[in-house]
C-alpha cells in the first residue's frame, strides 16, 4: 500500500502471483468518515478488505469505506432487493425519512425512504405520510454497502390506486380542487389519486387565470380523459366537452 496524492494504492494478490495487480481507492472511498488524508485511517503495509466498484482503462477501482465496518457490510449483503423490512422511523426530514431497520447493527440507522417511495398521494412535505416513532414496513429497493443505507418503499406494499381508477376513464366524476397553478389546477379524485384539469379544458379560462374560476377546497365536476397506469397521471377535461 501507498498513497498517490489523497488516493490510496494497494497491492490485490499475493505479491509474486502472476494475477496481481495494483488497485486505486479515490480519497471518497477511503472511509465513511471524513479525514484530511486516508493516512490518518490507514498506513503502509496494512492488510484491508475493499470491493471492487470499478474497472477501466486497466486500472481496478476499489472501495474500503464498503467493508470498513465488517458488521454492517454483513448485514447490508444480505438485505436483498425484493425483500419486505419493518423498521422505526428516526428522522423526518425535506428529502425522506431515516428508519432503523429492525436487525441492523447496533447504533447505525441504515433504512431511508426517499419522498416519492412513501406514499401514492401528492404530498409536499414527509411528514405528511409519517412521523418520528412510527412503526413502518417496506420493500428493499436497493442495499448499498459503499453509503452504508438499505432504500426502501413504503407504497410498494400499498395497492396501486391507479388501477381500479382506469375504470373511471371517459366518465364524469367529482373531486376537489386541491392547488391552482398558471396552467391548470389539480383535483383530488380519492385516495392517492390527482388529476390535471388544464387551462385550455376550463372555460372562460386564460392562461394564468384559472384561479378566478375556482378556488382551492372547491368540489367540482370533471371528466376523466385519460388515465396512464405507467405515468401515474389522469389527464381530465370539463364535463360538459
Amino acid at each position: 500500500m501507498e498513497f498517490d496524492g489523497a488516493d490510496v494504492l494497494v497491492l490485490v494478490g499475493e505479491p509474486d502471483a502472476e494475477d496481481a495487480e495494483i488497485g486505486r481507492i479515490p480519497e471518497h472511498e477511503v472511509s465513511i468518515r471524513r479525514v484530511d488524508h486516508p493516512s490518518r485511517v490507514l498506513a503502509v503495509g496494512q492488510q484491508i478488505d475493499a470491493e471492487e466498484i470499478g474497472r477501466g482503462q486497466g486500472e481496478l477501482t476499489l472501495s474500503a469505506r464498503s467493508c470498513e465496518n465488517p458488521e454492517l457490510r454483513a448485514y447490508l449483503v444480505a438485505v436483498q432487493p425484493g425483500q419486505v423490512v419493518s423498521g422505526t422511523v428516526s428522522a423526518v426530514h425535506d428529502f425522506g425519512v431515516f428508519v432503523h431497520l429492525d436487525g441492523e447493527p447496533a447504533g447505525l440507522r441504515t433504512g431511508f425512504v426517499r419522498l416519492p417511495d412513501l406514499t401514492w398521494s401528492r404530498i409536499d412535505h414527509p411528514s405528511e405520510a409519517v412521523e418520528a416513532g412510527q412503526r413502518v414496513t417496506g420493500e428493499v429497493i436497493m442495499s448499498e454497502t459503499r453509503d452504508g443505507r438499505v432504500t426502501l418503499s413504503l407504497k410498494a406494499l400499498l395497492d396501486d390506486p391507479f388501477v381500479p381508477f382506469a375504470e373511471q376513464e371517459g366518465r364524469v366524476v367529482s373531486g376537489t380542487v386541491t392547488k391552482i397553478v398558471p396552467f391548470g389546477v389539480f383535483v383530488r379524485l380519492g385516495p392517492g389519486i390527482e388529476g390535471l384539469l388544464h387551462v385550455s379544458e376550463m372555460p372562460g379560462a386564460s392562461p394564468g387565470g384559472p384561479g378566478r374560476l375556482v378556488a382551492e377546497g372547491e368540489r367540482i365536476r370533471v371528466r376523466v380523459a385519460e388515465v396512464d397506469l405507467q405515468r401515474h397521471t389522469v389527464r381530465l377535461c370539463a364535463h360538459d366537452s
